[in-house]
């Protein structure tokens, strides 16, 4: 978009085709399941419901997370980082990229 600027890997950077699909297919169930707590909380579910589900939510997105870091990690080992930036992330960006989702 104009006059935004975003930081990391531009799309080009990202995994491949099946490893983008399998991630996006994780995104998309926890979507779903975020959905699902949205509609429990407003129906009024009781709290061991939503609670459950918001965990299940949580977990969806932290192995998409996990994912696309593991897949970040393949490709880093194959395409080193260019001094200028170019190229895969290095293993300090890979590590602090990781520790956000601890």
């Amino acid at each position: 978009m104009k006059g935004v600027s975003v930081e990391g890997p531009a799309p080009q950077d990202l995994p491949q085709s099946v490893e983008l699909r399998r991630l996006a297919n994780r995104l998309k169930r926890a979507h779903g399941q975020l959905k699902a707590v949205i509609d429990a909380v407003e129906s009024g579910a009781n709290c061991r419901s939503v609670i459950t589900q918001l965990a299940a939510v949580r977990g969806a997105l932290d192995k998409a997370g996990f994912e696309l870091i593991s897949a970040a990690m393949s490709e880093c080992a194959s395409t080193p980082a260019a001094p200028g930036g170019g190229g895969g992330l290095t293993m300090e960006e890979l590590r602090r990229l990781f520790l956000t989702l601890a």
